[in-house]
């Protein structure tokens, strides 16, 4: 098979990945933070959404309409983070879940625009592969100049003690609501290219399964580093299309894996402090 061949048959799945990286990275800098936020999916349909009306709508460019896609996430995200990231733990989880919930009745209500249940059918298709590119490669260098710096090391010092790191002066409500923030606009612009990869949005795209998708991505990849969330992506999106050949059984088989990976890699595939201590005894064994 040549090079157009394949993109002719995977062109999608390749695209796909992309945007579920960008999905994973989005909850990955809310789990940098310590912060165990699931509202992802509804943020990204907020930035599908926000996106697809305005090219459908409103007839505007299309770099507008991913700019949207990404400021209205964002701006929602200021809004409910002022009372919800005071919350922690599986009390944040629920919060962000129920929220998400408000955001897809309100889309299945807003039918005149939204196209309630329906959906929104015959979005225009402007996401090429370079577009995705692009996107994942910014992100990944933000996130990355974000890791190493000052805002980088309070994330750490907030995930693993948010009093302690109170005391040592971080603004811990700050670094939370910013993480929080940025990780919604990172949401809102997978979805609004998502948007426009796919020709069709409908609610039940961006509810729990989704989130529950997204999260299980950054986890199973690894949150110890920025691999981690794209290495999750890739599994999640390519192992169902890899397993098409098992028929009836591929979910079956699909589940099976996923267990097995968490069972015996609890820290993820891309546990950087595994890979030290693997090398450890390898170079003790030379000296």
């Amino acid at each position: 098979m040549d090079l157009q061949n394949f993109w002719d048959v995977y062109g999608n799945l390749v695209l796909t990945l992309g945007t579920n990286a960008l999905l994973a990275l989005s909850i990955w800098l809310t789990l940098a933070c310590g912060m165990l936020a699931v509202a992802n999916a509804a943020f990204m349909g907020i930035g599908a959404y926000t996106a697809a009306l305005l090219t459908m709508k409103c007839g505007a460019p299309f770099a507008l309409s991913l700019a949207a896609g990404i400021i209205m996430p964002a701006l929602i995200a200021v809004i409910i983070g002022l009372p919800v990231i005071r919350l922690s733990g599986v009390y944040l989880a629920m919060a962000t879940l129920a929220f998400g919930e408000v955001v897809r009745v309100f889309i299945l209500n807003a039918e005149s625009w939204t196209g309630g249940a329906m959906g929104l059918n015959g979005i225009p298709q402007y996401t090429q592969w370079w577009h995705v590119l692009l996107a994942v490669v910014l992100v990944l260098l933000a996130l990355w100049r974000v890791r190493a710096s000052k805002i980088g090391r309070a994330f750490d010092a907030i995930r693993g003690d948010e009093t302690a790191a109170s005391l040592m002066g971080v603004d811990v409500r700050t670094r939370k609501m910013q993480a929080f923030v940025a990780g919604a606009a990172i949401a809102g612009l997978a979805g609004a290219l998502n948007a426009h990869l796919t020709f069709f949005i409908s609610p039940g795209e961006f509810g729990f399964d989704k989130g529950v998708e997204i999260l299980t991505m950054a986890i199973l990849g690894g949150t110890g580093g920025l691999a981690g969330p794209i290495l999750g992506a890739g599994i999640i999106t390519v192992l169902p299309e890899a397993l098409r050949g098992l028929a009836d059984y591929r979910l079956m088989v699909n589940g099976v894996i996923l267990v097995l990976i968490v069972l015996f890699l609890p820290q993820g595939i891309w546990d950087p402090a595994r890979f030290k201590r693997w090398l450890v005894p390898k170079k003790a064994a030379h000296a």
